[in-house]
């Protein structure tokens, strides 16, 4: 029986982990701050209060972000 590889995945399995990680984020931030615009649209009276809600938003969602840059550098092989 002869067999034939067809495609071989070569390298750390944590790049994907690390790229996989970053999708997350990238749509969380997109409609975090689509929401609050949207918000701000509505109600321009409690704007300031929308932008200090949304940047620590910002800030949980980039921590997600963060920690799949150091799983990469952590189970890099």
């Amino acid at each position: 029986m002869d067999t034939t590889i067809l495609a071989e995945v070569s390298g750390s399995i944590s790049t994907v982990g690390y790229g996989l990680s970053a999708i997350g984020p990238g749509i969380g931030i997109g409609i975090l701050v689509g929401k609050t615009v949207e918000g701000m649209a509505r109600q321009p009276e409690v704007a300031g209060q929308l932008r200090t809600t949304m940047f620590l938003g910002i800030a949980f969602v980039e921590l997600l972000a963060f920690l799949g840059v150091a799983a990469h550098f952590i189970f890099q092989a």
